[in-house]
Formats: structure tokens, sequence, C-alpha cells
């Protein structure tokens, strides 16, 4: 398995959607930035959104277990080998993703965690 670089490529605001469903003062996504990158493989990377990583995890899987060495979705999506481009599901800020397959091995973490006697 190797691990997954994903960029935040850009955070948006649907102002029309905003200015009719949304609350006042709408800004797009506070939790994200544009430029910030995380590395993933089955797990959501520390400091990323839980519903970002809802919608990005199947592409973030998949790359990490090889879908990267050819197209996603028969070459009918993205053009270049090893590269997703998603984005969370908020339908009035989305953010965008890229997501990139890396070379890097990923080492699952599983030391056992023992209680300590008190």
């Amino acid at each position: 398995m190797k691990k997954v670089k994903i960029t935040v490529l850009k955070t948006t605001l649907d102002r029309e959607l905003a200015d009719e469903y949304g609350v006042k003062g709408l800004t797009s996504c506070p939790m994200l930035r544009e430029g910030q990158v995380f590395y993933a493989d089955y797990a959501k990377p520390e400091g990323f959104c839980d519903e970002a990583w809802k919608a990005v995890y199947q592409y973030a899987f998949a790359l990490s277990h090889g879908a990267g060495e050819g197209l996603f979705y028969f070459g009918d999506w993205i053009r270049k080998p090893g590269v997703a481009i998603c984005s969370c599901n908020d339908g009035l800020r989305p953010v965008i993703f890229k997501l990139e397959a890396t070379d890097e091995e990923s080492r699952l973490n599983d030391t056992p965690v023992q209680k300590q006697e008190r």
C-alpha cells in the first residue's frame, strides 16, 4: 500500500446558493485552505475534515492500492495517471482536492496499546 498525497486545490462558495439557503455571512470552508497538503492511505489524515474524507476516501484507497498505474474510469475522466480530482459534498461551499499516488510505502500502525496499571 502506498501513501496518497491530497492537496487542497480550491475552496469555493456558490454565492447564488449561499444567498438563497445559507446562513448570513457564510464564507468558504473555514476548516481547509488552498495549498494544504495531507498524506493518506486507508485512514483519514489528522486535521482533515471528516465530511470531506467521506467524499474522497474511496479514491485515496484506490490510488493507495495501485489504481494510480492507469487512468480512472476507462480514461474518460482524468487524463493524468495516478491522479483524481474530487470535492467534498458541501453544496454551498465545496472544497476541491487533487489526490495523487506516490511511491512512498505506507505502514500500518498495528502496535497494540496497553493500559497502564494503576
